[in-house]
């Protein structure tokens, strides 16, 4: 297992991790019986990738920021942040989304990697945000619960969980890169 030197951080993606990203999506991809040909096109032209990615989009008709959770040249994760929800994500997807790719699962990053999300949220001007995840998923059940989470019910086999963020101390917290404002 490789040693972090340095101190996982969220960021806006970046070409500094390729090669990990490419390595890390791959593996979850195998690991999870997805397709991996959007990789090739991908490795291609990293850059156009990257930017891709970088700033706020329109996705899921909403804005979004993608955020990528790294270390030096280590890629660990990705974290999506909706601005708002739609009546199809206040069912299934919420505000926030997170992956953390096979070779760093079962670390703690996905339970930091949301702390850091839910402080971008904040500077968003959201008070509380929606996460959901597979009812079976008992991994990223934690990781919500960990960080407030509050079981809201039941759609479409996903378990709706809100977090509170008023009052919490989220500054340090906050993404080494571009204000997402």
């Amino acid at each position: 297992m490789t040693h972090l030197t340095e101190p996982p951080r969220l960021v806006w993606p970046t070409a500094a991790v390729r090669e990990s990203y490419l390595a890390g999506e791959r593996a979850d991809c195998l690991a999870e019986g997805r397709p991996t040909d959007w990789l090739g096109p991908a490795g291609d032209d990293f850059n156009a990738f990257v930017a891709q990615r970088r700033g706020v989009q329109i996705r899921w008709e909403v804005p979004t920021t993608i955020f990528w959770y790294i270390s030096g040249e280590y890629y660990l994760g990705t974290l999506v942040v909706r601005h708002r929800l739609t009546p199809e994500l206040a069912e299934v997807g919420g505000h926030v989304g997170y992956h953390v790719v096979t070779p760093w699962r079962r670390q703690g990053h996905a339970t930091r990697m949301l702390v850091a999300g839910l402080a971008e949220c904040l500077d968003l001007g959201l008070n509380r945000v929606l996460l959901t995840c597979a009812s079976d998923n008992e991994a990223s059940r934690r990781v919500i619960q960990s960080n407030g989470g509050v079981l809201d019910g039941q759609a479409r086999g996903e378990d709706r969980f809100w977090i509170t963020l008023r009052g919490r101390d989220l500054a340090k917290h906050r993404c080494n890169g571009p204000s997402t404002r």
